[in-house]
């Protein structure tokens, strides 16, 4: 899947976005393999505060943000100070 058009964002900004309830993939391959990737980045990003960008829409535009991943819950990707982003709004997640 090769991202194109998303604009980067600071992560201090998600937390005054809005994010619809649809999910941004239609592929279920590709929909376990998001899981895949954030449960990764999850793992290195509590072993080795390892940063990854994290590719996702909220109800304007495409973004992206580089982050540390603290936490992945069934519907929510958590990173740092509390701001989350839905999992249903991820296109993708660059380790």
């Amino acid at each position: 899947m090769v991202l194109t058009g998303f604009e980067q964002i600071e992560k201090e900004k998600i937390e005054n976005l809005r994010f619809p309830a649809e999910e941004v993939l239609t592929d279920e391959a590709q929909i376990d393999q998001r899981r895949l990737d954030l449960d990764r980045a999850l793992s290195l990003g509590n072993l080795e505060h390892s940063k990854i960008r994290i590719y996702f829409e909220d109800d304007i535009s495409c973004k992206v943000v580089e982050t540390t991943v603290w936490g992945v819950t069934d519907k929510r990707v958590i990173l740092k100070q509390g701001l989350v982003i839905p999992i249903n709004r991820v296109h993708s997640v660059k380790i």
